[in-house]
């Protein structure tokens, strides 16, 4: 909510991707400089993979020539951020209204590190805090190396009791098994759950991509599948993420997340990174009381607003 004048927006520019050059140019250099002002990106990746493939629309928010916003819309869900140098003079809550006049379905809209200014838009506009996501953080410089074997008295190995085997992903060879799996263990998640063979094709794609940094662990009697610890590395980045890891089912208990963390943790330190991030649903008490006990510790806050359809 503004607390100084308030700009009229002029137009919203919508895309049907990001393939178009100038477009892409003045999206990006919105996203950059609210990364650089905030400390955390304003769209998530999936986002980001979505306005890409056109799955969602991707727009510019403008006052007259300049721009000043920039989002991505569709599947009945909306980001949007404002320039940091525009910020307070009214455009979010112009470019929602607008937005908001032609959706009259339900909506969800992220605000990423909980921003107070994205609590008093939702407020003013009647949505409600449904989701909270952590991102965590762990100095990998500064914490002590785990280690491989470990020692039956290691506390930070304690319950661990799976007989697995851990190994790089195998592109190709593994895919349709880690679908199966991811879906299985994400079934009630509405972005990781609903991943696709394609949308595996397309992060195994992407530069970052390492087989090696793919931790998967499998029965060691008859070699399925049980979980998986995907790390992301940037090249050049000191900071390693904890992508996504998952468990079966039928092996939680078992200690079989703990080793894949601990293992996850090790083969950053082998890549050199000194910090390592996660982000994990604030509800899955489990996954982040495991977190917690190796050391993570919160970074931001990220929560997403529903908007009933009317």
């Amino acid at each position: 909510m503004c607390r100084n004048r308030t700009v009229p927006v002029e137009f919203i520019r919508f895309a049907p991707d990001l393939t178009d050059a100038a477009f892409a140019a003045e999206f990006h250099r919105i996203r950059a400089a609210a990364t650089r002002a905030d400390g955390y990106p304003p769209f998530n990746e999936q986002s980001l993979f979505d306005a890409a493939a056109g799955h969602r629309s991707p727009f510019l928010v403008a006052d007259g020539d300049v721009v000043v916003g920039a989002g991505i819309l569709g599947a009945g869900e909306l980001d949007l951020v404002v320039a940091p140098t525009r910020r307070r003079l009214g455009h979010g809550a112009a470019a929602l209204a607008s937005l908001l006049a032609d959706a009259s379905g339900e909506l969800r809209i992220w605000s990423h590190g909980d921003h107070p200014a994205a609590r008093e838009l939702a407020d003013r506009f009647g949505f409600t805090a449904e989701r909270t996501l952590l991102q965590l953080r762990l100095d990998l410089a500064g914490a002590t190396a785990i280690g491989v074997p470990a020692e039956p008295q290691d506390p930070a190995r304690a319950g661990i009791r799976a007989d697995i085997e851990i190994g790089a992903f195998r592109p190709g060879q593994d895919d349709a098994e880690w679908v199966a799996l991811n879906a299985l263990v994400f079934a009630a998640h509405p972005e990781q759950g609903a991943l696709t063979a394609g949308d595996l094709t397309a992060r195994l794609a992407e530069p970052w991509f390492a087989a090696d940094d793919f931790l998967v662990a499998r029965d060691a009697g008859d070699g399925r599948m049980i979980g998986y610890n995907w790390l992301k590395v940037e090249t050049g980045s000191p900071v390693g993420e904890i992508y996504v890891v998952g468990v079966h089912p039928d092996a939680a208990g078992r200690g079989v997340g703990r080793r894949l963390m601990l293992a996850g943790l090790d083969r950053l330190r082998e890549r050199g990174c000194v910090t390592a991030d996660l982000y994990v649903e604030a509800d899955s008490t489990a996954a982040v009381d495991l977190y917690r006990s190796l050391g993570f510790t919160e970074r931001t806050i990220d929560v997403q607003y529903r908007r009933r359809p009317r």
